[in-house]
């Protein structure tokens, strides 16, 4: 069976549902069909924000995302704006609110209450949602396209790829879209997750996640790429019984592994002491020994960081924790002080696409048209979401760059 349209977008997450609501508000007279290989599509969106779907971020900037060039990235986001983004959903009748570092969530702290907004907006706005049509190939055809499909081929105009990234596979991301994009001559940056927690080994020098497993207090990782810090990011992670997640875990994960891929030696470190210096942490030391000698060296490491973190550390340093202050040679005292501000941390891995909440790499973000998200390579060939080499921090940037290139892709397919 073929079926004939004006526009086939492939993938109805995030991007694709909203490309197509776009489209069809833009230009009612194009015939707009949506394939989802799920029955029931939309699944990475309501698993996203522990269930609740970080829609967006009240500030959002090319500061907040890699990959691809931070001017091409802007020109896409200034076309549609997170204030853009309440005002969509709140006319799809799904209100937001802002909370902790500016992430914002839908009143009703449901994310099925997105998902059915969209799914509704698609359908009200007339385009056609096809699931349970997994797209097994795209061919060019006759001056157009042809999304071939177990149950029929979709010959249309022009098409969109909105397939996603790898992460979550479960969902249906499963990378099928970067195949497509590269048989008509894309370059797909090799991808890697992002956002994802990170594993730890047990030795040398490891297996403190294992003690502290659930405590989370304030550090600073640094990655070094090469001997030379790379990044550097502030936050809380969640001690593991593997290894690190929490926000700032998940925020490195992506260059630790980006360094990892190319080849070059990688290595992570933690300061407890955010902001400290070494001069100045041990003089602070020095000046505890003066006025407190017969503290003991746990009792003064308790009040940098939390107790359990200060055991483990000394346990790990070989240093008696009942040693009284004025007892520590001045070479305990420096070793100390190096290992509050340089932990190394023995990353051996991470969990994989099917923890990770994004993907980092994909097609070349200089071979697409900022302005219209058109393909340079393949007139007609449309890209956006995850399917792009642009992935951002958490916080809900990633679902941003979503609503942005799909209003970029579905107002320049309206008029053009």
């Amino acid at each position: 069976m073929l079926v004939k349209c004006d526009i086939a977008i492939v993938g109805a997450g995030a991007a694709g549902l909203a490309a197509a609501i776009f489209l069809r508000r833009a230009n009612p007279t194009r015939s707009v069909v949506l394939l989802d290989g799920a029955r029931k599509p939309g699944a990475k969106i309501l698993v996203s924000g522990g269930t609740r779907c970080n829609v967006t971020n009240r500030d959002v900037s090319e500061r907040d995302f890699w990959g691809g060039r931070r001017p091409l990235i802007r020109r896409v986001l200034r076309a549609f704006t997170a204030d853009d983004t309440v005002r969509f959903f709140d006319d799809l009748g799904v209100p937001l609110h802002e909370e902790t570092g500016g992430k914002l969530f839908p009143d009703s702290h449901r994310s099925r209450d997105i998902l059915s907004a969209l799914v509704d907006g698609v359908d009200a706005a007339g385009a056609q949602l096809l699931a349970d049509h997994r797209v097994l190939d795209v061919l060019a055809v006759d001056g157009g396209f042809c999304a071939v499909t177990a149950k029929a081929g979709i010959g249309c105009r022009r098409i969109v790829l909105a397939t996603g990234g790898e992460s979550l596979p479960k969902s249906g991301s499963d990378g099928a879209g970067f195949q497509f994009a590269r048989r008509f001559g894309h370059t797909i940056v090799p991808t890697t997750p992002a956002l994802v927690p990170l594993v730890l080994a047990d030795a040398p020098g490891g297996g403190m996640h294992r003690t502290l497993s659930g405590v989370s207090h304030d550090v600073e990782l640094s990655l070094w790429a090469d001997g030379r810090i790379t990044t550097r990011q502030r936050g809380s992670p969640l001690w593991t019984h593997f290894g690190i997640r929490g926000p700032v875990t998940l925020n490195v994960s992506r260059h630790w592994l980006r360094v990892e891929r190319e080849g070059r030696r990688a290595l992570l470190t933690a300061s407890f002491c955010p902001g400290d210096s070494f001069e100045r942490l041990d003089t602070r030391w020095m000046a505890a020994v003066s006025t407190r000698p017969k503290s003991s060296v746990l009792t003064a490491l308790a009040a940098e960081v939390p107790e359990s973190v200060a055991s483990a550390l000394l346990e790990r340093l070989q240093v008696d924790c009942t040693r009284e202050l004025a007892h520590l040679t001045r070479s305990e005292r420096r070793r100390l002080v190096h290992a509050l501000l340089e932990w190394p941390l023995p990353v051996s891995g991470c969990r994989g696409y099917n923890h990770a909440e994004a993907t980092a790499g994909g097609v070349t973000l200089d071979e697409i048209n900022p302005v219209t998200m058109e393909s340079r390579i393949c007139p007609g060939l449309y890209l956006i979401g995850e399917m792009v080499d642009v992935d951002g921090r958490i916080g809900g940037f990633n679902f941003q760059w979503a609503w942005s290139s799909a209003f970029v892709a579905g107002r320049a397919l309206g008029i053009g």
